[in-house]
């Protein structure tokens, strides 16, 4: 288990900090390679918001100006890290059960003898 959180910490900081890295980038070189980038990295929680109903009210709280620009950015970090953990933990939880499914097969066939 606890190697199931250090990969899920891995790869959201990860991600987040190649996010952070194009953000800055985009600054100073707004490039339309970034730009495409800064998108795709965007795509994954903006999908997760849009499935839970999320997406419409932050939007709508984004243009009537309730939420920044970096309210915004914190709110895809946190989906962003939420659905690593739990893409982290589904993988680490279906690995697990066929580690012991195959532990116990082997322990079945190991006790008869030739």
């Amino acid at each position: 288990m606890r190697i199931m959180w250090g990969n899920a910490f891995l790869l959201s900081l990860i991600y987040l900090l190649l996010g952070l890295g194009v953000e800055i980038a985009l600054r100073y070189y707004p490039l339309p390679f970034l730009q495409r980038l800064s998108l795709s990295l965007d795509s994954l929680p903006a999908r997760a918001l849009e499935l839970t109903g999320a997406m419409a009210p932050l939007r709508a709280a984004y243009f009537s100006g309730r939420i920044s620009e970096a309210g915004v950015r914190v709110v895809f970090g946190i989906t962003t890290m939420v659905v690593i953990f739990l893409l982290a933990m589904v993988v680490g939880t279906l690995m697990g059960g066929v580690r012991t499914l195959l532990a116990r097969r082997a322990q079945r066939q190991g006790g008869r003898s030739p």
